[in-house]
């Protein structure tokens, strides 16, 4: 099947404004036209959909997002600009493109520092605006997620993100140390937002973030540490042999553990259970998470392409999503271990889950 959303040639003259074009191919076959408004250069990754109505400049600088090419499925993307640095979830774009329906140059925001165009131009992300994304994320439902591309001029070959190691590609080379506390805790960067460790400073906590490969129990290392969180993170869990690794050192020392997204898959997998990679993911603020053997659902932020498969022995479910079933959240029956596959930080979306924080503080 091809889709072409403007049939006009790739190149333009309207008044003093030149418009350029580009097509967004996937591995399919599958073809969508679009005008460009990002940075004229191809982008190759994994194409999904975001269902979020807010948050875009909180989702592109997700490292979660890392190697994938993003579709939001709100219309309207741009119309409040983008705010200074600080108030971003990392200090670049992760996303390999952009896909979006309307791009709108004509930001309105008190926070607004530039237009979505200028920052991807700066940061060399490549955009388009195809109109109909409601047929492009019905097909990503029904096939799956699809490898893609974004190109103009010159074809690229495609590439599969989930076949590298992408927590190594996002994560921190260094030991950083933020905020003081009585309580310590040991954050693990497998591509870890921003609003994890303000949510953690807020609490009076001190937090060292360490390197997703970096051995918190080797007799080289000098970090005390009172508990651990696993954070958020892009790609296949499995290929984080490290980052497993130091989990299980954390098991068998019970040592507090909680797991954030990623963090919950890599629990899982250390604990001897299992995950596996979703049809297209939950990449939104409004998934339903049921609380086990409660009536409470919670709405959540999510952004991850890979689940839970098998709960681990000594573990129970914490959480369940109320559409599909799938795993939100997992405990241990006696130890304080425990892990969300949901954003407790949120950024954007609702503050409902972030007493998770609180709960795990509460543990040691």
């Amino acid at each position: 099947m091809q889709v072409l959303s403007n049939p006009q040639k790739h190149t333009q003259q309207q008044g003093q404004e030149q418009l350029r074009y580009g097509t967004l191919v996937l591995e399919d076959g599958t073809s969508f036209e679009g005008r460009s408004f990002g940075y004229h250069q191809a982008g190759a990754g994994e194409v999904v959909f975001s269902t979020g109505m807010v948050g875009y400049p909180e989702a592109l600088t997700d490292a979660s997002f890392a190697g994938q090419l993003l579709v939001m499925t709100y219309p309207l993307v741009g119309n409040y600009g983008v705010p200074r640095k600080e108030l971003w979830e990392d200090d670049h774009i992760h996303v390999t493109g952009l896909i979006v329906s309307q791009y709108i140059d004509t930001p309105s925001h008190a926070q607004s520092t530039m237009t979505l165009s200028t920052w991807l131009q700066q940061q060399q992300i490549p955009a388009l605006e195809i109109k109909d994304t409601r047929l492009l994320t019905q097909h990503i439902r029904t096939h799956g997620a699809l490898l893609g591309k974004i190109v103009f001029e010159q074809d690229i070959p495609f590439y599969d993100p989930n076949q590298e190691n992408q927590i190594a590609k996002v994560s921190t080379d260094h030991v950083q140390i933020t905020g003081t506390g009585q309580k310590t805790i040991a954050l693990i960067d497998c591509g870890a937002k921003r609003n994890i460790v303000r949510c953690l400073t807020r609490r009076d906590v001190k937090v060292v973030t360490v390197p997703w490969n970096y051995d918190l129990f080797s007799d080289h290392s000098d970090i005390h540490f009172d508990g651990i969180i696993i954070s958020n993170g892009p790609g296949n869990p499995k290929l984080a042999q490290e980052t497993i690794q130091t989990a299980r050192h954390a098991l068998e020392q019970r040592v507090p553990t909680l797991g954030i997204c990623m963090g919950n898959q890599i629990l899982t997998l250390a604990a001897g259970g299992d995950t596996y990679k979703m049809k297209f993911g939950h990449r939104s603020q409004n998934q339903p998470c049921i609380m086990q053997d409660s009536p409470r659902c919670y709405i959540t932020t999510q952004n991850h392409g890979f689940a839970v498969g098998s709960v681990p022995p000594d573990f129970k479910p914490w959480f369940t999503n109320a559409n599909d079933g799938t795993n939100e959240g997992i405990m241990h029956t006696s130890q304080p271990f425990m892990s969300v596959q949901f954003h407790p930080e949120a950024a954007p979306g609702p503050v409902d889950t972030e007493w998770v924080f609180d709960y795990f503080l509460e543990q040691f």
